[in-house]
C-alpha cells in the first residue's frame, strides 16, 4: 500500500487531498500509478491525462515518471509551479 497526496489544482480537480492505494504487483513505477489513476476516468483522466503537467515526489524527493515505487512509499502529485 502507498499513501498518495494531491496538491494545488490536482487536489481541486480530483476532489481529495490524500488516499491510500494498494499497488497491483505489476505496478512498479510512478507512471504505473498514474495509469491506475487515469483509468478511473472523469476528473481523474482529465487531471492525469497530460503527464507533462504532473510532477511527482516519492518520500519528499522529486522523481521522474520511471522512478520505482514500492509498498510503504509516500507519493505526492502536484502541478508544475511557476514563480514571479
Amino acid at each position: 500500500m502507498i499513501n498518495i497526496l494531491y496538491f494545488a489544482s490536482l487536489r481541486d480537480r480530483v476532489g481529495t487531498s490524500a488516499e491510500e492505494l494498494e499497488l497491483p504487483t505489476d505496478t512498479t513505477t510512478i507512471n504505473g500509478v498514474i495509469e491506475i489513476l487515469k483509468a478511473r476516468e472523469g476528473a481523474w483522466a482529465d487531471a492525469f491525462g497530460d503527464t507533462t503537467k504532473v510532477l511527482a515526489a516519492i518520500n519528499q524527493e522529486m522523481v521522474k515518471p520511471d522512478e520505482p515505487v514500492k509498498d510503504g512509499d509516500e507519493v505526492a502529485f502536484f502541478p508544475p509551479v511557476t514563480g514571479g
